[in-house]
């Protein structure tokens, strides 16, 4: 009888056990498929996703001693970022860029203003693409240009003419947005091209005594609105291009003409066909995983901002629409990606 009852007992633990044992492995079958799954979903949506371009730090010293040519001892510093997110599933595109970069100077020898800034820019764009063919892609852009901090000019403190520096820009002072509607031709990675026969764009100066020089519509009593509109035709191009390993090639452009003057008065106003004129290049090489040699330059043309500056062939003394050009070249810390 004992016997019977010590085996009934071994039989229910033994049962409860298996029982026991059979939950915890379909538990633990479950959990694992999950995570499968999980990270099969996972895998899939990183494999949509894409990010390229180049990040660094560039720093450059200058130290002049009984130097007869001349110059000045300074030291100088800027970051940089130019980079794109871009994510494509089906039929559907998304991309956005980052283009920014902001340096100081500083130099012992001037007299006012040991610290000044070096460059400054702020461009982003994003795009909303949706394939109707193979290489053509109809597209929603919106973008917008500024600056982060004031820009001066110092060369009347540096004549001793004046005590203070010219403001010359701020933030939003002038900024450009524009929102878009085109077509865009995508060949490949490395290269695109858009036309945006329907675009909008926003100028907007909130400090008032700049406005003038960047264009801004006159009222009646003759100040200056903060804000000017303009719908007009937009054409975008840009190349994305790893020549070699480490060295990054990235450039855009952008031309923007209005349909109407952003000014009433038609001898002052700016014509369909009179492009304004955005072109971006940067070039960077990564070495010793760490370090960067990089070639930054940006050219602008902006018919209704006006610079001050000397004659020129046919062209008169004084503020007049002028081609801009930078060009930036630092070595440093870098990442190329």
């Amino acid at each position: 009888m004992l016997m019977k009852k010590i085996f009934l007992l071994f039989s229910v633990f033994a049962f409860a056990f298996t029982w026991v044992s059979a939950q915890v492995d379909e538990k633990t079958a479950a959990e694992e498929a999950l995570k499968t799954k999980v990270k099969a979903a996972e895998i899939d949506s990183a494999k949509h996703w894409k990010c390229t371009g180049i990040v660094g730090l560039n720093a450059a010293q200058t130290g002049l001693f009984n130097w007869a040519a001349g110059g000045n001892n300074n030291v100088t510093g800027f970051v940089y970022a130019n980079v794109t997110l871009s994510y494509k599933k089906n039929k559907w595109t998304w991309d956005s860029n980052l283009d920014t970069e902001l340096g100081l100077m500083y130099s012992a020898d001037y007299v006012r203003y040991l610290w000044r800034k070096a460059n400054d820019k702020l461009n982003f764009t994003t795009k909303v693409g949706y394939q109707m063919h193979p290489q053509w892609y109809l597209t929603l852009l919106g973008s917008f240009r500024s600056q982060y901090a004031p820009g001066m000019d110092y060369k009347k403190v540096d004549a001793g003419e004046e005590l203070e520096p010219t403001l010359i820009s701020k933030w939003l002072s002038p900024s450009y947005t524009d929102l878009a509607l085109g077509i865009e031709y995508r060949p490949n990675d490395i290269f695109t091209i858009g036309v945006y026969p329907v675009a909008g764009r926003m100028t907007t100066c909130t400090y008032e005594p700049l406005r003038p020089s960047y264009g801004l519509p006159m009222r009646d009593d003759s100040t200056f609105k903060p804000v000017a509109l303009n719908m007009g035709l937009r054409i975008n191009g840009g190349i994305n291009y790893t020549l070699v390993k480490n060295l990054k090639i990235i450039s855009t452009i952008t031309l923007f003409t209005p349909y109407t003057a952003r000014i009433h008065d038609e001898e002052h106003g700016q014509k369909f066909g009179n492009f304004d004129v955005d072109w971006d290049v940067a070039i960077a090489y990564s070495f010793l995983k760490v370090f960067s040699v990089s070639v930054m330059t940006s050219l602008k043309y902006y018919e209704k901002v006006m610079i001050d500056g000397p004659a020129w062939g046919k062209y008169h003394e004084g503020p007049r629409a002028r081609v801009q050009f930078k060009e930036v070249i630092g070595v440093g810390i870098g990442y190329s990606f």
